[in-house]
């Protein structure tokens, strides 16, 4: 019985933001109780795992006035807040917050329709994904 360990099984450790945040694109989402709001979140995640320099960060804990949370959007790069629908409740957190938004998107924008499920189509989460990297430049390393 071996000690071996698959490496492309172990964690891959995310760039911290905190320490990071004036090199890094900081990400905030929607993650509404609906399938669009689903989907930001999970486009947040991708974009985060296949760019170079890009970070989701957690929104409930601006609007909460976390400080370290606070700080790192008033530090970042660049902010890019990916909302779920029309209502725009991450983009408004940012702003009550006094964080500057560079960019900002709404899934529904895409052509989505917002469905009172969590199930979403992964096909969604992609199309999104690589819409908004190709708007803000973020290049994918997959």
């Amino acid at each position: 019985m071996g000690n071996e360990v698959d490496v492309e099984k172990l964690p891959k450790f995310l760039p911290s933001c905190h320490k990071e945040a004036e090199h890094l694109d900081i990400i905030f989402t929607c993650s509404g109780a609906a399938s669009v709001g689903k989907i930001g979140h999970e486009v947040g995640v991708l974009l985060t795992k296949a760019g170079q320099e890009a970070r989701l960060c957690c929104t409930t804990a601006v609007a909460a006035g976390s400080e370290m949370h606070l700080d790192i959007g008033k530090r970042a790069r660049r902010v890019i807040v990916i909302d779920g629908c029309p209502m725009k409740c991450a983009t408004k957190v940012m702003e009550k917050a006094g964080i500057k938004v560079d960019y900002s998107f709404t899934v529904t924008d895409f052509g989505i329709a917002k469905q009172s499920t969590l199930d979403i189509n992964d096909e969604d989460v992609l199309k999104v994904a690589l819409e908004i990297a190709e708007k803000v430049g973020i290049k994918f390393n997959v």
